[in-house]
């Protein structure tokens, strides 16, 4: 076959493969046909949005107390794959508190229905638990003054807050820390349950220096007790032995009160100032102590100082304690009130004045 033969066959083949193509085409201005009589074409999912409050709220269920959350934090964004979180607030508010008589002496047997709780000035929502509370594991904090202004009685207040700790810290059950205070405060022992160190500790103070009480208060409630790893119910206290008079602090007394109330830190103080000491720092004293639901001891002699010592050492294990929820609770960070009021009008009851509601 000769070259033009050849290029005929090959120009046939071109025509039979165009024509082929050309009824297999469709144009493109219409949409496919299968597609138009079937349904229209479907968007790309959008992405997934985190459920609304209302929705994701039932998934965290309310503490065994009964407690509900009082606010919710939802902050993931949309399209996260990742489990929304959410940040509860629970309004329920727990208080420990003291009864006694009008001779002094401590109640240990009244029941629930002998009080009535004012939060805020309201009644109390409704009351979630109530027991006496006379072996709650301590967390004490011990602060000695060891500013010049208490040098000529010194060794006393030492051996009296040695023979506190040995009594009440109890091993594997309780802890202590001591910290002393002139112009800085001082830790000489940590958090243990070892009252052969505690004892050390407060043996290692010396006299001297400046006096900044309001600092070490401020520096134990929030370093320490605020601090402190916890694993289930505490009773925290702190022991502030002194004469009340400050004059080197940063942080002011209300400041120093705020952060025991946030630590929700009992404060007993124990006034040093025997045989016609100062008569303001005993005011001070007295004010610390009662805005924390502690109380003041006021010695007229140096050996009073260690009855006082063994009254908080009972106080200590002669309490109440009950948990509440209160009406109309906002997570606003506000300072609200408490008062414990006993239907028996002739009951003393001392607890703290108020606590800071969580902010949202």
């Amino acid at each position: 076959m000769n070259s033009r033969g050849v290029i005929s066959i090959l120009g046939s083949l071109a025509l039979l493969l165009a024509l082929s193509a050309g009824q297999n085409a469709q144009p493109p201005e219409d949409p496919p046909a299968a597609s138009s009589a079937s349904s229209p074409p479907q968007p790309a999912p959008a992405p997934q949005a985190p459920p609304a409050p209302s929705q994701a709220a039932p998934q965290n269920s309310a503490p065994a107390s009964g407690a509900a959350p009082a606010a919710a934090d939802q902050t993931q964004p949309a399209g996260n794959d990742a489990a929304t979180t959410i940040h509860a607030i629970v309004n329920e508010v727990n208080v420990v508190f003291t009864v006694t008589d009008k001779h002094g002496h401590y109640v240990k047997d009244l029941k629930q229905t002998d009080f009535r709780v004012i939060d805020d000035t309201k009644p109390a929502k409704n009351i979630m638990s109530f027991h006496s509370e006379t072996d709650l594991p301590l967390r004490v904090g011990l602060l000695v003054d060891a500013s010049n202004s208490v040098r000529d009685r010194f060794k006393f207040e030492q051996e009296s807050a040695v023979s506190f700790l040995d009594q009440t810290i109890r091993p594997h059950y309780d802890q202590a820390f001591v910290v002393g205070f002139d112009a800085t405060p001082e830790v000489t022992q940590e958090f243990t349950d070892n009252t052969e160190l505690l004892s050390r500790g407060v043996r290692q103070l010396q006299p001297g220096g400046g006096t900044a009480m309001y600092d070490a208060l401020y520096f134990a409630c929030r370093d320490r007790l605020l601090k402190a790893p916890q694993t289930g119910p505490l009773r925290k206290a702190i022991i502030l032995l002194s004469d009340g008079d400050d004059n080197q602090s940063h942080v002011t007394r209300e400041q120093a009160i705020e952060m025991a109330q946030r630590a929700d830190v009992i404060v007993y103080t124990i006034s040093t100032n025997v045989m016609g000491g100062d008569e303001g720092g005993d005011k001070v004293l007295k004010r610390i102590a009662d805005a924390t639901g502690g109380r003041v001891f006021l010695p007229f002699q140096i050996t009073d100082v260690s009855n006082a010592f063994a009254q908080i050492q009972e106080e200590l294990r002669s309490q109440y304690a009950l948990s509440y929820k209160p009406v109309d609770f906002a997570a606003d960070g506000r300072f609200r009130t408490i008062a414990i009021l006993a239907n028996d009008k002739k009951l003393k009851v001392r607890s703290k004045h108020g606590y800071y509601a969580p902010v949202q």
